[in-house]
């Protein structure tokens, strides 16, 4: 590993929150989160590499639905304990939903709401 990784702040579990945001738009597309391996790869790949707590592996984005995402910076925030990735999204899907972002709930009078459109069925997305 090379020195600017061990900069980071990792949590007691090796892993570390990473917020990935639309380039162009800002849009915050998804929270995620990675391990050194992870970052390590995000890095050198170009293109977004996360830790599924879930599954316990790495997960390369779009590796089954083609919707990668392509790196265009890698920020830390001011406590060393949060990753920003800029990203160009291919496909225009972000969540496994088939939606174009993860945070499609909204608090609307005291209930959880959908308020983003599906874009892709995720069974034609994953099929």
């Amino acid at each position: 590993m090379t020195a600017w990784i061990e900069q980071v702040k990792w949590n007691s579990d090796g892993l570390v929150p990473v917020i990935t945001q639309e380039f162009e738009s800002k849009q915050v597309l998804t929270l995620a989160w990675m391990n050194k391996d992870a970052l390590q790869l995000t890095a050198e790949s170009g293109h977004a590499v996360y830790w599924s707590r879930s599954r316990q592996k790495l997960w390369h984005k779009g590796e089954q639905s083609g919707h990668q995402q392509i790196i265009k910076s890698i920020r830390m925030d001011c406590d060393n304990d949060a990753i920003l990735l800029e990203v160009i999204q291919k496909g225009g899907i972000a969540c496994h939903t088939g939606r174009h972002h993860c945070f499609f709930n909204e608090l609307q009078e005291g209930q959880w709401q959908a308020v983003e459109p599906v874009l892709k069925d995720p069974k034609d997305i994953y099929s």
